[in-house]
Protein backbone atom coordinates (compact mmCIF):
# COMPACT_ATOMS: atom_id res chain seq x y z
CA UNK A 1 0.00 0.00 0.00
CA UNK A 2 1.42 3.30 -0.84
CA UNK A 3 1.05 6.42 0.90
CA UNK A 4 -2.21 7.61 -1.35
CA UNK A 5 -3.61 4.42 -1.27
CA UNK A 6 -3.23 4.78 2.63
CA UNK A 7 -4.84 8.39 2.99
CA UNK A 8 -7.16 7.31 0.73
CA UNK A 9 -8.53 3.98 2.75
CA UNK A 10 -8.28 5.51 6.09
CA UNK A 11 -8.55 9.46 6.53
CA UNK A 12 -10.37 9.95 3.01
CA UNK A 13 -13.05 10.74 5.08
CA UNK A 14 -15.49 12.19 2.49
CA UNK A 15 -14.64 16.02 3.12
CA UNK A 16 -12.63 16.56 -0.35
CA UNK A 17 -8.77 16.36 0.19
CA UNK A 18 -6.25 16.44 -1.93
CA UNK A 19 -5.10 19.25 -2.78
CA UNK A 20 -1.91 20.85 -2.02
CA UNK A 21 -2.96 22.35 1.06
CA UNK A 22 -6.75 22.20 2.62
CA UNK A 23 -8.86 25.20 2.32
CA UNK A 24 -11.28 26.67 4.97
CA UNK A 25 -13.78 29.61 5.03
CA UNK A 26 -13.19 31.87 7.63
CA UNK A 27 -15.86 34.73 5.91
CA UNK A 28 -18.16 35.29 3.43
CA UNK A 29 -14.76 36.85 1.41
CA UNK A 30 -11.47 34.97 2.29
CA UNK A 31 -10.67 31.60 3.03
CA UNK A 32 -7.11 29.82 4.67
CA UNK A 33 -4.72 27.40 3.08
CA UNK A 34 -3.22 25.66 5.66
CA UNK A 35 -0.62 22.62 5.09
CA UNK A 36 1.61 20.81 6.41
CA UNK A 37 4.97 18.77 5.88
CA UNK A 38 7.65 16.61 8.21
CA UNK A 39 11.47 16.37 7.25
CA UNK A 40 13.43 13.17 9.26
CA UNK A 41 17.29 13.02 8.39
CA UNK A 42 18.23 10.16 6.52
CA UNK A 43 15.19 10.26 4.83
CA UNK A 44 14.65 13.64 3.62
CA UNK A 45 18.47 15.36 4.04
CA UNK A 46 21.54 13.41 4.82
CA UNK A 47 22.94 13.09 7.99
CA UNK A 48 25.79 16.10 7.69
CA UNK A 49 23.05 18.32 6.12
CA UNK A 50 23.40 21.93 8.29
CA UNK A 51 21.28 23.35 10.70
CA UNK A 52 20.78 26.30 8.36
CA UNK A 53 19.44 23.96 4.99
CA UNK A 54 17.88 21.53 7.01
CA UNK A 55 15.32 24.83 8.34
CA UNK A 56 15.42 26.42 5.32
CA UNK A 57 14.13 23.57 3.36
CA UNK A 58 11.41 22.57 6.03
CA UNK A 59 9.79 25.81 5.38
CA UNK A 60 10.39 26.38 1.64
CA UNK A 61 8.56 22.50 0.85
CA UNK A 62 5.49 24.42 2.95
CA UNK A 63 5.73 27.98 1.43
CA UNK A 64 5.79 25.82 -2.06
CA UNK A 65 2.37 24.50 -1.20
CA UNK A 66 1.08 27.72 -0.28
CA UNK A 67 2.35 29.01 -3.84
CA UNK A 68 0.67 26.06 -5.94
CA UNK A 69 -2.73 27.20 -4.36
CA UNK A 70 -1.66 31.08 -4.58
CA UNK A 71 -1.84 31.91 -1.44
CA UNK A 72 -0.16 34.82 0.25
CA UNK A 73 1.88 33.10 3.79
CA UNK A 74 0.45 34.19 6.73
CA UNK A 75 1.88 31.92 9.34
CA UNK A 76 3.12 28.97 10.40
CA UNK A 77 3.90 26.43 13.79
CA UNK A 78 7.22 24.36 14.00
CA UNK A 79 7.49 20.78 15.85
CA UNK A 80 10.82 19.95 16.74
CA UNK A 81 11.90 16.92 17.65
CA UNK A 82 15.71 16.86 18.64
CA UNK A 83 18.25 13.86 19.48
CA UNK A 84 19.77 16.26 22.25
CA UNK A 85 19.58 20.18 23.05
CA UNK A 86 22.77 21.23 20.78
CA UNK A 87 22.74 25.05 21.17
CA UNK A 88 24.92 26.01 18.18
CA UNK A 89 22.92 24.02 15.81
CA UNK A 90 19.95 25.34 17.53
CA UNK A 91 21.01 28.98 16.86
CA UNK A 92 22.44 27.82 12.94
CA UNK A 93 18.79 26.42 12.56
CA UNK A 94 16.76 29.38 14.26
CA UNK A 95 18.70 31.79 12.36
CA UNK A 96 18.32 30.18 8.91
CA UNK A 97 14.69 29.45 9.74
CA UNK A 98 13.82 33.00 10.32
CA UNK A 99 15.15 35.12 7.47
CA UNK A 100 13.32 32.80 5.04
CA UNK A 101 10.51 33.71 6.95
CA UNK A 102 10.59 37.32 6.79
CA UNK A 103 11.38 37.20 3.32
CA UNK A 104 8.48 35.78 2.58
CA UNK A 105 6.34 37.56 5.52
CA UNK A 106 5.01 34.47 7.09
CA UNK A 107 5.41 34.37 11.00
CA UNK A 108 6.09 31.55 13.39
CA UNK A 109 3.13 31.62 15.80
CA UNK A 110 3.68 28.53 18.15
CA UNK A 111 4.55 24.70 18.03
CA UNK A 112 6.44 21.70 20.19
CA UNK A 113 9.34 20.51 20.83
CA UNK A 114 10.19 16.74 21.63
CA UNK A 115 13.56 14.25 22.69
CA UNK A 116 13.86 11.93 19.44
CA UNK A 117 15.32 11.19 16.21
CA UNK A 118 15.70 14.80 14.22
CA UNK A 119 12.47 15.58 12.51
CA UNK A 120 11.18 18.78 11.51
CA UNK A 121 7.11 18.94 11.30
CA UNK A 122 5.95 22.42 10.31
CA UNK A 123 1.98 23.64 9.27
CA UNK A 124 1.76 26.45 7.30
CA UNK A 125 -0.94 28.81 6.55
CA UNK A 126 -1.78 31.50 4.34
CA UNK A 127 -4.84 33.18 3.00
CA UNK A 128 -6.73 33.72 -0.24
CA UNK A 129 -9.75 35.43 -1.98
CA UNK A 130 -12.84 33.31 -1.39
CA UNK A 131 -13.14 30.61 -4.69
CA UNK A 132 -9.95 32.15 -6.02
CA UNK A 133 -7.42 28.89 -4.77
CA UNK A 134 -5.83 27.10 -7.47
CA UNK A 135 -6.81 23.81 -7.85
CA UNK A 136 -5.81 20.31 -9.50
CA UNK A 137 -9.40 19.79 -10.59
CA UNK A 138 -9.48 22.57 -13.17
CA UNK A 139 -7.45 21.59 -15.72
CA UNK A 140 -9.79 21.20 -19.42
CA UNK A 141 -8.55 19.26 -22.65
CA UNK A 142 -6.99 21.60 -25.15
CA UNK A 143 -4.94 23.55 -22.30
CA UNK A 144 -1.24 23.81 -22.17
CA UNK A 145 1.22 22.40 -19.70
CA UNK A 146 4.04 24.64 -18.24
CA UNK A 147 6.29 24.23 -15.29
CA UNK A 148 8.37 26.46 -14.07
CA UNK A 149 12.67 26.75 -13.97
CA UNK A 150 14.97 23.12 -14.68
CA UNK A 151 13.70 20.00 -13.51
CA UNK A 152 15.61 17.15 -12.09
CA UNK A 153 18.83 18.93 -10.49
CA UNK A 154 17.67 18.00 -7.00
CA UNK A 155 17.46 14.56 -8.17
CA UNK A 156 20.84 14.47 -9.09
CA UNK A 157 22.05 15.90 -6.21
CA UNK A 158 20.27 13.56 -3.92
CA UNK A 159 21.57 10.79 -5.96
CA UNK A 160 25.05 11.83 -5.77
CA UNK A 161 25.10 12.33 -2.44
CA UNK A 162 23.96 8.70 -2.06
CA UNK A 163 26.74 7.22 -4.20
CA UNK A 164 29.38 9.32 -2.11
CA UNK A 165 30.00 11.79 -4.73
CA UNK A 166 30.37 15.23 -4.38
CA UNK A 167 27.20 17.42 -5.88
CA UNK A 168 28.07 20.67 -8.09
CA UNK A 169 27.17 23.65 -5.61
CA UNK A 170 24.13 24.50 -8.35
CA UNK A 171 22.79 21.18 -7.69
CA UNK A 172 23.51 21.44 -3.97
CA UNK A 173 21.67 24.85 -3.74
CA UNK A 174 18.71 23.09 -5.46
CA UNK A 175 18.13 20.31 -3.65
CA UNK A 176 19.29 21.95 0.15
CA UNK A 177 17.36 25.72 -0.88
CA UNK A 178 14.27 25.24 -3.23
CA UNK A 179 13.03 28.86 -4.33
CA UNK A 180 9.28 28.69 -3.09
CA UNK A 181 7.39 30.24 -6.06
CA UNK A 182 4.68 32.09 -3.88
CA UNK A 183 5.11 35.25 -6.84
CA UNK A 184 4.59 33.19 -9.40
CA UNK A 185 1.44 30.88 -7.88
CA UNK A 186 0.02 34.40 -7.11
CA UNK A 187 0.24 35.74 -10.66
CA UNK A 188 -1.29 32.69 -11.51
CA UNK A 189 -4.58 33.70 -9.98
CA UNK A 190 -7.17 34.08 -12.67
CA UNK A 191 -4.75 32.66 -15.22
CA UNK A 192 -4.04 29.13 -14.91
CA UNK A 193 -7.20 26.33 -14.82
CA UNK A 194 -4.68 23.79 -12.15
CA UNK A 195 -1.53 23.53 -10.41
CA UNK A 196 0.10 21.80 -8.30
CA UNK A 197 3.77 21.90 -6.64
CA UNK A 198 6.69 19.28 -7.84
CA UNK A 199 7.42 17.94 -5.04
CA UNK A 200 7.44 14.10 -5.84
CA UNK A 201 8.48 14.44 -9.80
CA UNK A 202 6.63 15.72 -12.05
CA UNK A 203 4.80 12.10 -13.40
CA UNK A 204 3.26 11.29 -10.18
CA UNK A 205 2.77 14.85 -9.49
CA UNK A 206 0.80 15.86 -12.86
CA UNK A 207 -0.85 12.09 -12.44
CA UNK A 208 -2.63 14.04 -9.57
CA UNK A 209 -4.20 16.87 -11.31
CA UNK A 210 -5.26 14.16 -14.13
CA UNK A 211 -7.03 12.44 -11.98
CA UNK A 212 -8.22 14.96 -9.97
CA UNK A 213 -9.91 17.07 -13.26
CA UNK A 214 -10.38 13.35 -15.05
CA UNK A 215 -8.08 14.77 -18.22
CA UNK A 216 -5.11 12.85 -19.69
CA UNK A 217 -2.01 14.70 -20.92
CA UNK A 218 0.42 14.34 -23.66
CA UNK A 219 3.84 15.25 -23.05
CA UNK A 220 6.96 15.76 -24.91
CA UNK A 221 10.10 14.72 -23.33
CA UNK A 222 11.99 16.63 -25.67
CA UNK A 223 11.29 20.58 -24.57
CA UNK A 224 11.48 19.20 -20.64
CA UNK A 225 13.42 22.37 -19.58
CA UNK A 226 17.10 20.71 -17.86
CA UNK A 227 19.92 22.42 -16.46
CA UNK A 228 23.36 21.19 -18.19
CA UNK A 229 24.54 18.90 -15.66
CA UNK A 230 20.82 17.00 -15.61
CA UNK A 231 21.11 17.47 -19.47
CA UNK A 232 24.90 15.74 -19.62
CA UNK A 233 23.61 12.93 -16.93
CA UNK A 234 20.88 12.06 -19.24
CA UNK A 235 22.84 12.16 -22.36
CA UNK A 236 24.80 9.65 -20.49
CA UNK A 237 22.91 7.53 -19.17
CA UNK A 238 19.14 7.63 -21.08
CA UNK A 239 17.75 7.95 -17.47
CA UNK A 240 15.01 10.23 -18.22
CA UNK A 241 13.57 9.17 -15.03
CA UNK A 242 15.69 11.29 -13.26
CA UNK A 243 13.80 14.65 -14.21
CA UNK A 244 10.20 12.82 -14.23
CA UNK A 245 9.95 11.01 -11.36
CA UNK A 246 13.17 12.31 -9.13
CA UNK A 247 11.25 14.65 -7.27
CA UNK A 248 12.35 17.76 -4.84
CA UNK A 249 12.22 20.04 -7.92
CA UNK A 250 9.32 21.98 -5.87
CA UNK A 251 8.50 23.99 -8.83
CA UNK A 252 4.94 24.94 -10.03
CA UNK A 253 3.03 22.48 -12.74
CA UNK A 254 -0.14 24.49 -14.00
CA UNK A 255 -2.58 24.24 -16.81
CA UNK A 256 -3.27 27.69 -19.09
CA UNK A 257 -6.32 28.08 -21.82
CA UNK A 258 -4.92 29.36 -24.90
CA UNK A 259 -7.26 32.58 -23.86
CA UNK A 260 -5.05 33.30 -20.79
CA UNK A 261 -1.34 32.74 -23.22
CA UNK A 262 -0.87 36.23 -23.60
CA UNK A 263 -1.43 36.60 -20.04
CA UNK A 264 0.75 34.21 -18.65
CA UNK A 265 3.67 35.75 -21.09
CA UNK A 266 3.13 39.11 -19.01
CA UNK A 267 3.48 37.27 -15.61
CA UNK A 268 6.85 35.65 -17.21
CA UNK A 269 8.52 38.84 -18.40
CA UNK A 270 7.16 40.50 -14.69
CA UNK A 271 8.64 38.00 -12.67
CA UNK A 272 11.47 37.26 -14.83
CA UNK A 273 10.98 33.26 -13.88
CA UNK A 274 11.42 30.76 -16.47
CA UNK A 275 8.34 29.15 -17.89
CA UNK A 276 8.44 25.80 -20.21
CA UNK A 277 5.30 24.73 -21.91
CA UNK A 278 5.73 20.82 -21.63
CA UNK A 279 2.69 19.45 -23.05
CA UNK A 280 -1.38 19.34 -23.65
CA UNK A 281 -4.66 18.67 -21.74
CA UNK A 282 -6.17 15.47 -23.69
CA UNK A 283 -9.55 13.84 -23.01
CA UNK A 284 -8.77 11.14 -20.70
CA UNK A 285 -7.66 8.58 -22.33
CA UNK A 286 -9.47 4.72 -21.57
CA UNK A 287 -5.95 3.15 -21.19
CA UNK A 288 -3.70 5.60 -19.58
CA UNK A 289 -4.01 9.09 -17.93
CA UNK A 290 -0.14 9.76 -18.49
CA UNK A 291 1.35 9.50 -22.05
CA UNK A 292 4.55 10.04 -22.79
CA UNK A 293 5.43 11.21 -26.54
CA UNK A 294 9.06 10.23 -26.91
CA UNK A 295 10.09 7.21 -29.08
CA UNK A 296 12.13 4.95 -27.17
CA UNK A 297 11.44 5.43 -23.46
CA UNK A 298 10.16 2.25 -22.83
CA UNK A 299 10.29 2.14 -19.18
CA UNK A 300 8.13 3.08 -16.35
CA UNK A 301 9.38 5.59 -13.78
CA UNK A 302 8.78 5.04 -10.10
CA UNK A 303 8.00 8.34 -8.42
CA UNK A 304 9.21 8.41 -4.20
CA UNK A 305 6.58 6.68 -1.92
CA UNK A 306 7.09 6.62 1.42
CA UNK A 307 5.78 3.11 1.69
Amino acid sequence: MNEFDLIKKYFDWGQDIGDDCALVSVNRYQQLATTVDTLIEGVHFPADTTPQDIAYKALAVNLSDLAAMGATPLYFTLALTLPSVNEPWLEKFSQSLRVLAQQCSIHLIGGDTTKGALSITINATGILTKNQALLRSGAQAGDSIFVSNTLGDAALAWQQLQNQQNPSTALLENFNRPEPRIKLGQSLLGIANSCIDISDGLQQDLSHILTCSKVGASIDLDVLPLSAEVAKHIANTSDWCMVLAGGDDYELCFTVSEAHINKLKTVQEELGVMLTKIGVITLRSPVSQFRLTIEGLDKTCKSYQHF
